[in-house]
């Protein structure tokens, strides 16, 4: 029997320096959500961040303004598209 290919679709590997945004639906549904605060800024909805480090499931995101790193779940960001 010949395997039929599957219609999901597998995302991208993010690689050092692409360009995401979060994931709304994907970062409110999940547990971190629940360990955060209730008011996350706009920015990280809109992006572009810049990966710095990917680490298993984990992957450090830098904006473009004066704030700290973040470290995200994979299946929580997107690319970003201008």
């Amino acid at each position: 029997m010949t395997e039929q290919p599957s219609s999901v679709k597998v995302p991208r590997p993010f690689r050092k320096g692409s360009l995401v945004r979060v994931n709304a639906e994907a970062y409110k549904n999940s547990v971190e959500s629940l360990a955060s605060d209730t008011s996350l800024p706009d920015y990280i909805f809109e992006g572009p961040g810049e990966l710095l480090l990917v680490q298993g499931d984990y992957a450090q995101v830098r904006w473009r303004r004066p704030v700290p790193d973040i470290w995200f779940r994979l299946d929580q960001l997107e690319t970003w598209t201008a």
